[in-house]
């Protein structure tokens, strides 16, 4: 590759826009009004990093496969990473407040520290930070 990637959308697929839309809110991401209507809306994550939020009948316009059941699969991890472990347990506790299930995990590395949460269709989240001082 010549020249780097600028940014990343990630498609999710939502059953219900506007109850995701809130969902994130309350975890205090933004919303690019160019890029939301009826059937997506455009979650800022950081610099050229989005995520389209997708109605679940516009989504299935983009491929021909099915719609990965969330309740008993993982299509993906969205894996954030956080600038503290004081930012990946506020994340997490208003995810848990906004109607996330908590997703426990076995956090062993020194140099990481990370947890997962599923939102509100199923789509499994982790929010990560590294100690570069301990990572050898």
């Amino acid at each position: 590759m010549t020249q780097p990637i600028k940014g990343i959308f990630v498609n999710l697929p939502v059953k219900d826009l506007e109850r995701s839309r809130d969902f994130f809110t309350q975890l205090d991401f933004n919303f690019d009004p160019l890029f939301t209507d009826e059937t997506g809306s455009c979650m800022i994550i950081g610099e050229n990093i989005y995520v389209m939020l997708l109605i679940e009948d516009y989504f299935k316009g983009f491929t021909h496969q099915a719609i990965a059941d969330t309740s008993s699969q993982n299509e993906v991890i969205v894996t954030l990473l956080a600038t503290s472990k004081a930012q990946v347990i506020e994340l997490c506790e208003k995810a848990a407040a906004a109607g996330a299930e908590d997703q426990p995990v076995e956090n062993t590395e020194k140099f990481m520290y990370y947890r997962r949460f599923k939102d509100l269709d199923g789509h499994l989240w982790e929010i990560m930070c590294f100690n570069m001082k301990e990572m050898k």
